[in-house]
């Protein structure tokens, strides 16, 4: 485990990462810092705590969609297994 500090909305963060994970996490820090700083720029008006909520909400959203995509593309994938994999049974059965 390796000791890190992140920024995020100004605050140092300590954190532990594995070793090979510390590049990753500085850029996934980064990504969220950025997201915080956008909503808190639009809400002027709010509390950065309801910004917070919005951009982790935001950040939600974008990985639900994003596993939804992956999932429709492994089901296409299998689909399209399937119809390789019956294309190939009946070749074989016309040279059986």
């Amino acid at each position: 485990m390796q000791a890190i500090k992140v920024t995020i909305l100004g605050k140092q963060i300590p954190l532990k990462v594995e070793d090979g994970e510390v590049e990753s996490m500085k850029r996934i820090a980064d990504f969220v810092d950025e997201k915080f700083r956008m909503y808190r720029q639009e809400l002027t008006n709010q509390p950065d705590s309801t910004a917070m909520i919005l951009a982790a909400l935001s950040i939600a959203g974008e990985l639900f969609e994003l596993r939804q995509e992956i999932r429709e593309v492994e089901d296409s994938e299998v689909d399209l297994m399937k119809q390789v994999n019956s294309e190939m049974e009946k070749l074989i059965a016309e040279f059986s």
